[in-house]
């Protein structure tokens, strides 16, 4: 499908502006902060930047891997930025979030993926934000188990891990990911904390099958996955992997449908939903926050003025 083809009028999303939208870009700048909806592109940040919220993309903003699908840059990394952690918890301070989404670019040469950036987050978020409820979407650290059971000891009320695609596509469209290495990590991540809400998404429009993705959504709630999301790939530029198709509302009420059916907990589905489009809404009422422990101790930095 051609880049210059006209987009479904479904998929119309309102331009990125207003008073809301510039205080939080302003902010993002001021504490020298990277947002997912900037670096990959989102189509939904003008309604979610007015709306106040934001997700927090942590680790720099450089992945080590070369997706097909995502508009983050690729490189070698700068040096781990320990402020980061405190300045993420401030923001959301300032912002007043009652839910916050933190993710992160793959950093493939770090020993444990960035895990300890990760679990420090979650500390300085409930340290300076003990009302907030905490959503992480991290990366499959490369099958660092150890990694994965930082994070989780962390206690974040909710732990995506996205699938992406259906296993046939893998291979074009995360060249470097699993799809069983995935499927483990949320397995894993199930076992290690059972309260916390495990969560995964897909994308449409890459060549997938109907029958695929309801085989995806099966092994998903064969290994405990609590949250699915739906929605449709837009290709950010010409460079990225071209729109097989763009799958119609009617297909994905449908596809909501049948997952309800196979026992998810919430699925989000729709052409613009993305892992963390009304994250909090998605949890529902299933969404718990955790009690703080004042006496944990937090191994970074305090936070400086900025």
């Amino acid at each position: 499908m051609s880049m210059r083809q006209p987009k479904p009028d479904w998929l119309r999303v309102r331009f990125p502006a207003g008073p809301a939208f510039q205080r939080l870009q302003g902010l993002m700048r001021d504490q020298e902060l990277h947002t997912v909806c900037e670096e990959a592109r989102c189509p939904n940040i003008g309604e979610c930047w007015s709306r106040g919220t934001a997700t927090f993309m942590i680790l720099g903003d450089t992945c080590t891997r070369s997706c097909g699908f995502c508009a983050v840059k690729t490189g070698r990394p700068d040096s781990l930025d320990r402020g980061e952690p405190a300045r993420v918890a401030l923001a959301i301070q300032r912002m007043a979030l009652r839910h916050a989404v933190i993710t992160s670019v793959n950093r493939d040469e770090l020993e444990d993926g960035g895990a300890e950036i990760f679990a420090e987050t979650i500390r300085w978020t409930r340290r300076l934000n003990p009302e907030t409820t905490i959503e992480v979407l991290i990366p499959d650290f490369k099958g660092n188990w150890d990694a994965l059971a930082a994070v989780s000891a962390a206690a974040p009320e909710i732990l995506n891990h996205n699938t992406e695609t259906v296993p046939r596509l893998y291979r074009v469209v995360r060249p470097q990911a699993v799809y069983e290495r995935s499927l483990e990590l949320l397995r894993r991540a199930k076992q290690l904390d059972p309260a916390t809400l495990t969560k995964s998404g897909v994308m449409l429009g890459l060549g997938e099958t109907r029958d695929e993705l309801l085989a995806v959504f099966a092994d998903l709630t064969a290994n405990g996955v609590d949250i699915l999301t739906v929605g449709q790939y837009l290709r950010p530029t010409p460079d990225h992997l071209p729109i097989d198709r763009y799958w119609h509302p009617d297909e994905f009420a449908e596809l909501k449908e049948r997952a309800l059916e196979m026992g998810f907990r919430h699925v989000e589905a729709g052409p613009l939903v993305r892992s963390s489009y009304h994250a909090e809404e998605q949890a529902g009422a299933s969404l718990r926050r955790r009690v703080f422990d004042a006496d944990e101790p937090l191994a970074l930095l305090e936070p400086s003025p900025r």
